[in-house]
């Protein structure tokens, strides 16, 4: 019996050993799961989606309510959703792309590629020290809205639908503070940078994210503009809440010039996939040489390096680097985007130490603010379950 037993005992040791981390992890996604409920009813969501990736694969997954709430068809794994400004972290990483090739530095004036920048106010000269970092981390001084003029008329567009009419409002436009002097969060300077990567490259912004991003990384069911016939079944409406009131804004919406800054749409498995990417842990090793392909882990590293301190919290991040937001939890950075566009709202947060990611994304906003303390609290405990 002796001997049985000192093998049977270490056995058993490992065995409680992995059982152990899995059920605490189980405990911690049925808690964020819980939380989550409790924003959408809060909030008063139409559909929503959370999915967990711990390296490069899907663990857990929640759904909620509908994607059509007319036809009630479900939100499901395939459902797919409008990313808002988490697009912005596709411009930043085709521009480091073009930094690493050696088409570009990070020092470089904008005013290189788009000299109509010259045109907008400012008697100090300033535009022409705005570099491609500047605009990176949003500390350019450039304005935040990319149209900006809003009285609900009908002839307004929802964004400026030409590089023509972006062009035509520069003069009207001025620097809100010394470029690289402090945070000012700007949708229109990111299509500065993919100006700036169209006149560097000769392909359109999204014709170039699809030949050097989604296509190595196997993200074959995201697109830009209207939705393609074989995925409009999958489309989920944005909704609109005010009180008691909801708007149904339909599958799409016309997001203009300004995609490069926030005009993704995707299933959640996608953004799975590109977590794979961003946390390096992809599931074999012709996937880790795709990746690798697409940008080097140690460039990844760079852009989350703290550049500008925000002043935000919770659920929007602390500081910004190189196109990616961040945040110091316990020891550890945490890093992600958030984004929020035509009823559309997007969380994802990743823990590259730790090689996992969570991503929460909702079809309805709230205009009375509704459910921001629930929000919050979904945030910590996403951010809480990475480090798990």
């Amino acid at each position: 019996m002796g001997p049985a037993v000192r093998t049977t005992l270490p056995m058993l040791a490992l065995l409680l050993a992995a059982v152990a981390p899995r059920a605490e992890a189980q405990r911690g996604w049925a808690d964020l799961a819980r939380r989550f409920d409790a924003f959408v009813e809060a909030a008063g969501v139409v559909g929503g989606s959370a999915l967990l990736v711990r390296k490069g694969e899907v663990v857990a997954r929640h759904h909620f309510g509908f994607a059509d709430r007319a036809t009630k068809r479900r939100v499901g794994d395939r459902t797919i959703y409008h990313w808002a400004s988490v697009t912005k972290t596709l411009t930043a990483v085709a521009v480091l792309q073009l930094r690493d090739r050696g088409r570009l530095t990070l020092d470089d004036r904008i005013t290189r590629w788009v000299p109509e920048l010259r045109e907008v106010h400012d008697p100090g000269g300033a535009v022409d020290s705005i570099t491609v970092a500047m605009l990176l981390s949003h500390s350019s001084g450039l304005q935040t809205p990319t149209w900006p003029w809003s009285r609900g008329e009908s002839w307004e567009p929802f964004e400026p639908t030409t590089w023509a009419q972006l062009v035509a409002m520069m003069p009207y436009q001025r620097l809100h503070f010394r470029p690289g002097s402090r945070f000012g969060y700007s949708n229109p300077g990111y299509l500065y940078l993919a100006r700036a990567i169209e006149r560097l490259t000769g392909d359109p912004w999204a014709v170039y994210v699809q030949k050097n991003l989604w296509a190595p990384l196997g993200m074959s069911r995201s697109y830009v503009g209207a939705t393609p016939y074989h995925l409009a079944a999958d489309r989920s409406h944005g909704y609109r809440r005010q009180g008691d009131s909801l708007t149904d804004g339909g599958a799409d919406f016309d997001p203009g010039i300004t995609i490069p800054n926030g005009g993704w749409n995707a299933p959640v498995e996608d953004v799975a996939r590109y977590l794979g990417f961003l946390t390096g842990f992809p599931a074999d090793s012709a996937s880790r040489a795709r990746h690798a392909g697409v940008l080097s882990r140690r460039t990844l590293e760079e852009m989350w390096i703290p550049v500008v301190k925000t002043g935000t919290a919770l659920p929007e991040l602390a500081s910004v680097g190189l196109g990616f937001f961040s945040l110091e939890a316990d020891g550890r950075r945490i890093v992600g985007h958030t984004g929020d566009q035509a009823g559309y709202r997007s969380y994802v947060y990743f823990d590259p130490v730790a090689g996992s990611g969570i991503v929460l994304v909702f079809n309805t906003t709230n205009d009375d603010g509704a459910g921001a303390r629930e929000m919050v609290d979904l945030s910590r405990e996403a951010i809480t379950l990475l480090r798990r």
